[in-house]
């Protein structure tokens, strides 16, 4: 059993009065974090909650949500983040299925976990009204346990219910090791977080942050004009994004461009498209792409700035001291075939929460079968294609949707695009697109012809239809399975 001193207990012993999170102006030390955590902890305590327990974490992106996470590590609890964006349908599942003791939610959230919390045990706290404790120590974890189990995060659920994907204090401080060999940090870092704590990629900078030493601007929701302005004003030298994000920031940023300061755009969220990266090429914006997962505590695979146009498309290679290959039935595949990415290593998870079932089908022989389909090239770069059940199999021919969306952002009208396969009595399936235009007078007769330009005609949608907004999740990923269900505005 390894253990090692609690995160934020050991940083506010080495480095006191290193700024910790900024927020709206206000910046907090790391002395200060620890003590209002420890204070929150005493507090949390006191209402019941102990160690060990389930416990929902329902807070927007805020000084008090990063609190609150520490607080609950403090007491040793599992953190179980919980998407605000869900219905109470939704939530009503997760909170009985993770088999929670209490829910914390900031006042602003109160009211969207009245349905969910009916006819279930779950006690409601909000956080605003939990008085603060004590500075004693005496019932908290000072120590933490790498095999302990630290959070219970589920995911997107695109087929069938969410899995609550388990991971230890471990699986969260080799990713961030990982991220920092591979990244390099500087004591100056400033990483940026707009994206909410309540998924991985959020999650992931409180807890870097604070194994690094390094400083959290914490902004409440992704607006482009924000984060660039904090980018711009603030110091800003990481920030973490998804293509769509990129995009919109690159487009209030006109023609100006971002100070030297920042080093490190982590870009997530699948395969970039082609003409962002030329954008960001010509604009001097480092660019590191990455893969990963929840299931993987977050990045695994990286692609550095110098190899953004020379291996366009590839998410890196796998970062120390994690692996990756190619398989179709358990064998490994060559260079260039395509397959099911499997991966291995410190970060990747047990299993899922009571799913021994979902556990022994995705973890087997020590590998994470991911359900992405991709490839390696002869230089040992990954290549990521697509989700395995997002694949559109048309007359016998595979068509990645990735890849259609990729083209149809290439056209200078495109602001957003998502492509999915429907039903189609001749070949079976055959893949349809749904576009957010920037010209009221772009057709899809004129799209299409655009597209039987850059791509075979078993890949052309058999329609397209123009709609307002893509349904897009809270880390701001593009939901494929709701694109049927999307508004038409035009056809």
């Amino acid at each position: 059993m390894e253990t090692m001193p609690n995160w934020l207990h050991k940083r506010a012993q080495m480095t006191p009065e290193r700024v910790a999170i900024i927020e709206n102006g206000t910046q907090v030390t790391y002395k200060e974090l620890q003590k209002k955590s420890v204070e929150v902890a005493n507090g949390l305590r006191a209402e019941g909650i102990d160690k060990g327990q389930h416990i929902g974490f329902f807070m927007q992106n805020s000084l008090e949500a990063a609190v609150c996470l520490h607080a609950l590590m403090y007491i040793g609890a599992v953190i179980v983040p919980l998407n605000h964006r869900l219905t109470a349908a939704e939530l009503s599942f997760q909170l009985d299925d993770a088999e929670l003791t209490y829910v914390i939610a900031d006042d602003e959230l109160v009211g969207k976990t009245t349905d969910a919390l009916n006819d279930s045990n779950v006690s409601l706290l909000v956080y605003q009204q939990v008085k603060p404790g004590s500075q004693d120590l005496s019932k908290l974890e000072v120590t933490i346990e790498l095999d302990q189990l630290h959070t219970i995060m589920y995911t997107s659920g695109t087929t069938g219910k969410p899995k609550g994907v388990m991971l230890t204090y471990g699986n969260h401080w080799w990713s961030a090791i990982s991220s920092s060999l591979n990244l390099g940090h500087d004591v100056h870092d400033r990483w940026l977080c707009a994206v909410p704590m309540f998924h991985m990629s959020g999650l992931s900078i409180l807890l870097r942050s604070v194994i690094y030493g390094i400083t959290m601007i914490i902004k409440p929701r992704f607006e482009p004009h924000v984060v660039n302005q904090s980018i711009q004003q603030e110091g800003v030298t990481i920030v973490s994004v998804v293509s769509a994000m990129l995009s919109r920031m690159l487009d209030d940023l006109g023609g100006a461009s971002y100070p030297s300061t920042l080093r490190c755009v982590l870009l997530g969220g699948g395969p970039a498209p082609y003409p962002l990266l030329t954008t960001c090429e010509r604009k001097g914006i480092p660019v590191f792409q990455t893969f990963g997962m929840t299931e993987t505590a977050s990045q695994l695979v990286t692609l550095s700035p110098e190899y953004m146009l020379l291996k366009q498309g590839s998410a890196g290679k796998a970062l120390f001291p994690s692996e990756v290959l190619i398989s179709d039935n358990d064998n490994v595949l060559s260079p260039g075939e395509h397959g099911e990415i499997l991966v291995k290593g410190p970060t990747v998870t047990s299993g899922y929460w009571k799913r021994n079932e979902a556990t022994h089908e995705a973890l087997r022989n020590g590998w994470l079968h991911t359900g992405d389909i991709g490839y390696m090239d002869e230089d040992g770069f990954l290549f990521v294609l697509d989700r395995r059940k997002d694949l559109i199999i048309s007359g016998g021919e595979n068509v990645y949707p990735a890849e259609i969306e990729s083209a149809l952002l290439e056209h200078h009208a495109v602001k957003d695009a998502g492509v999915t396969g429907i039903q189609d009595e001749k070949w079976g399936e055959v893949p349809v697109a749904f576009v957010v235009k920037d010209e009221l007078d772009l057709s899809s007769d004129a799209l299409l012809a655009f597209l039987s330009e850059r791509l075979a005609s078993y890949k052309l949608p058999k329609w397209i239809s123009f709609v307002d907004e893509l349904p897009r999740n809270g880390a701001n990923k593009l939901q494929r399975n709701r694109l049927n269900n999307t508004r038409e505005t035009n056809r």
